[in-house]
């Protein structure tokens, strides 16, 4: 056997696998819309979807999806049945124990949401005491203790709006891209953001420790998305804004 068949047999890396067969397997729900579905023709796509097929385009090489529930992705990168998730994976320093993370291709901000015409709460700090709903597993949950809200259990964003614009809670604390979206689908309704975290959250790829390498060439390929305006073009396609880099509290409140 010549020598390039002896490395197949387990010593080349994850990059060296997917460059030598021309394939880049990506992880993702499909059922999460704006990030990852299907539109009316079955396709598809979504935020995360086209931001996976633009990085295997800028590596050379051809993308395949493996559709896969949230309790399964990063399982099915555990054990190598996919090469990288795109699906809203936040970084965490849990995660962090685990994964590398590529660079950010998405940023949002915790935000703190009232009625249009609501000029009592204009900061977090007048929000203190007052009545809010939310996922209580929620990583919300520990703002809303921190200034004290009395919360009501609530499962959905869009509920948590339905008793907002009702009356019934004073404030919702959610992010700016579930805000965006909720506006792009309901015009309508009149909500405001009146003041956010200064500290974005981070939407990256977690990748196996270990790829050193392959965590490079995708930090190559978001590095060029940014550059070249295609993350931005993707981002306002689907998510109605730019989100694909850090904004200022007023650029958000816009």
């Amino acid at each position: 056997s010549n020598s390039s068949d002896s490395n197949s047999n387990g010593d080349q890396t994850t990059y060296e696998k997917i460059m030598e067969k021309g394939v880049l397997t990506v992880g993702t729900e499909g059922t999460y819309q704006p990030f990852t579905y299907h539109d009316e023709n079955d396709e598809l796509t979504g935020y995360d979807v086209e931001v996976a097929k633009a990085i295997g385009e800028k590596m050379g090489v051809d993308v395949e999806f493996s559709e896969i529930t949230w309790e399964g992705l990063l399982a099915s990168l555990d054990n190598g049945t996919v090469d990288l998730v795109l699906n809203q994976v936040g970084v965490t320093e849990e995660r962090e124990e685990k994964y590398d993370f590529s660079d950010p291709y998405l940023y949002s901000y915790i935000a703190l949401i009232t009625t249009g015409d609501n000029t009592d709460i204009d900061s977090w700090e007048s929000a203190r005491g007052k009545k809010t709903s939310l996922n209580v597993s929620s990583n919300y949950a520990a703002i809303a203790e921190e200034y004290d809200m009395d919360i009501t259990a609530s499962e959905t964003f869009s509920k948590d709006i339905e008793l907002l614009t009702a009356g019934r809670t004073d404030c919702v604390i959610n992010n700016t891209i579930a805000f965006n979206d909720y506006l792009i689908q309901k015009p309508d309704v009149d909500i405001k953001i009146v003041d956010v975290l200064e500290d974005a959250d981070t939407v990256a790829i977690p990748i196996p420790k270990g790829n050193e390498d392959l965590v490079e060439a995708v930090n190559k390929a978001i590095a060029e998305l940014q550059e070249d305006g295609t993350l931005t073009q993707l981002s306002e396609q689907f998510l109605g804004k730019d989100f694909s880099h850090e904004l200022t509290a007023e650029e958000i409140m816009e």
